[in-house]
């Protein structure tokens, strides 16, 4: 699926017109003006027998109906599509977030089943053109009546701007703490960059249900060739983000080369770090700026998003980690310039591991792109152990949309990564070498000065490094650490370095790829 239409689509579905009596409504919960099927029960615990069943019987694709009217409901023709206020689920209950429908349209083909839970009934929410704001002459209006829905979104208070949208595969994201959609959460990912084509597994059913003050507990099903899997998200919208419990069991129906975990997907076009490839007047543009990990043995990690000349896939091994996120560190205006999609207020994601998740990696899969439309970054756990058909998983996580990470670090953060020629200024400037600058927050550093005995600890997979030092930087409060590193030849270089007093380490661990043709 294209990511422009994701985007495109998720920021323009807002709006609504009036709303008008829909004839001959079946069975309504209170408050609605929603057409709903007959009640049946309902539970987690039904659902994930329905999931291990399901992973039993041969795959089967969804049915696309209707193929070449879809087709034609484009960018600008899938825009003319307004849920209509009248008919928000919940949309009078103030203990409960009002839910709107997407329709579906060319990048949304396939259509998802709803169901509105109530007292461990379910029932199924009926597809109904009248839910929908259109043009008298609208294509749309060709459709069946029985078509269905492409995914929901969830308001907030007065039903004017949504926190929560669902649509396409299994992917979902949040508005987070600022009120701005960016990076995406996936339910599951399958052989990202491997030998053979990615796997998209996605949600083709969805239970909603109220789970008190404001948030929604949401049931979804999922399904693919090689796995299925049953998920339970509690999404409740405290002051200053968002926070969604994730419980999934997952039923593998064939063996899995790269298994992903809590995937997160997002962009990184140019920052600090690769001006170079910066093709627009905006001085960088990214929805997220660097990997963070916290590891099972505590140490904290910083590892700088690039955009790489190929496909790269990075493996951090750990056991039993305590967190990863995609994070936007940079939170100043003036570094993005942008008023019209603000980078500086895309939310970072934390995935917080509930329980025991052993020996594994957080992976981290950079794709090239020459624009911001493509999400060329995913993260996600990967378990050790080969992932054999038969396999089940029973995991639970928690997924933080904020605007920093929910567990901060002790000790001094990286703050910018900048590279450019080595040498002296004003002498002759050494072939094959870089100079790195990389600036740190200065947390934990208060009262220490270049004669305090601070020293970088630089490593680098190949090459030589040369002149480390590390020195506050005059009228802040951050410290700055300059080194440089004389390569030779293709290939990346794989880069480490933290701040040291003595035996104490001052800073978390910066961990660097650096590409010696990203420079000419």
């Amino acid at each position: 699926m294209p990511e422009v239409s994701r985007r495109q689509l998720l920021a323009a579905a807002a709006g609504a017109g009036a709303f008008w009596t829909l004839p001959g409504l079946a069975a309504r919960a209170a408050g609605e003006g929603l057409q709903l099927g007959p009640p049946s029960p309902f539970s987690f615990d039904l659902l994930k027998e329905r999931a291990r069943t399901l992973a039993g019987q041969a795959y089967r694709a969804p049915e696309i109906r209707a193929a070449d009217i879809l087709e034609a409901i484009d960018y600008d023709a899938h825009q003319q599509l307004r849920f209509r206020d009248e008919a928000t689920l919940w949309g009078d209950d103030a203990a409960r977030p009002g839910v709107r429908f997407f329709h579906l349209g060319r990048f949304f083909k396939a259509p998802v089943g709803m169901h509105v839970v109530e007292n461990g009934q379910a029932r199924p929410i009926l597809y109904h053109a009248a839910y929908f704001d259109m043009p008298d002459d609208h294509v749309a209006r060709a459709l069946p009546d029985d078509i269905g829905f492409a995914g929901f979104r969830v308001m907030g208070e007065g039903n004017r701007t949504d926190w929560l949208a669902v649509l396409g595969a299994s992917y979902f994201r949040t508005s987070g703490p600022f009120n701005q959609y960016g990076l995406s959460a996936r339910g599951l990912a399958v052989d990202t960059a491997t030998s053979h084509p990615e796997e998209f597994p996605r949600f083709t059913d969805f239970w909603l249900e109220g789970a008190g003050n404001g948030g929604l507990i949401v049931h979804a099903l999922l399904d693919s060739p090689s796995v299925t899997g049953a998920y339970r998200i509690v999404s409740q919208a405290p002051a200053g983000g968002i926070v969604q419990n994730v419980d999934a069991a997952l039923f593998v129906r064939r063996p899995i080369e790269r298994l992903g975990i809590a995937p997160l997907t997002s962009m990184f076009w140019y920052g600090e770090n690769n001006r170079e490839a910066a093709r627009d007047w905006r001085p960088e543009i990214h929805d997220s700026d660097g990997l963070e990990i916290w590891t099972g043995t505590g140490e904290r990690i910083w590892r700088p998003l690039v955009n790489p000349p190929q496909v790269m896939v990075n493996a951090f091994l750990d056991n039993n980690p305590r967190g990863f996120g995609l994070m936007q560190r940079d939170r100043a205006f003036a570094n993005y310039e942008d008023d019209g999609v603000f980078y500086d207020r895309r939310a970072s994601v934390w995935v917080e591991p509930l329980g025991d998740w052993g020996e594994g990696s957080v992976q981290l899969v950079e794709i090239p792109t020459d624009d911001e439309i493509h999400d060329n970054i995913v993260a996600f756990w990967v378990p050790r152990e080969p992932v054999e058909a038969g396999a089940e998983y029973d995991l639970a996580y928690r997924l933080h949309w904020l605007a920093d990470s929910p567990h901060p670090s002790p000790v001094a953060r990286v703050v910018a990564t900048r590279i450019g020629m080595g040498g002296v200024p004003g002498q002759p400037r050494p072939p094959g070498v870089r100079k790195f600058a990389v600036d740190f927050d200065g947390k934990g550093m208060a009262g220490l000065d270049r004669s305090s005995g601070v020293e970088a600890v630089v490593a680098a997979s190949r090459g030589t490094v040369s002149g480390a030092v590390a020195y506050p930087v005059v009228s802040t409060e951050r410290w700055r650490v300059i080194f440089d590193l004389e390569i030779a030849g293709p290939g990346p270089v794989d880069l480490r370095m933290f701040l040291r007093k003595g035996a104490d380490a001052l800073s978390e661990t910066w961990i660097y790829q650096y590409f010696p043709n990203e420079m000419s």
